[in-house]
């Protein structure tokens, strides 16, 4: 999935601004001046301009989820 601006394509097909889409376990959809891109894992990225918000759902706390901040279990060391 790309992002830039408004203009979203996924495995580089175009997706029109403000179509819902889904494309395998990935949905687009556009709340708002907003863009944003669920997987089916639980994992939501949404762009609103220049901000960009990841909200991962409550069933991978805990499970193992690893990213750059490190595990995703509420532990701040």
């Amino acid at each position: 999935v790309t992002v830039r601006g408004r203009n979203v394509s996924v495995n580089g097909a175009a997706v029109p601004e403000g179509d819902p889409h889904v494309h395998n376990s990935v949905s687009v959809r556009w709340p708002g001046a907003a863009v944003a891109v669920e997987s089916g894992l639980g994992v939501r990225v949404t762009v609103d301009g220049g901000v960009v918000a990841v909200t991962v759902g409550a069933e991978l706390r805990g499970s193992g989820t690893r990213g750059l901040c490190g595990p995703y279990n509420d532990d701040p060391a």
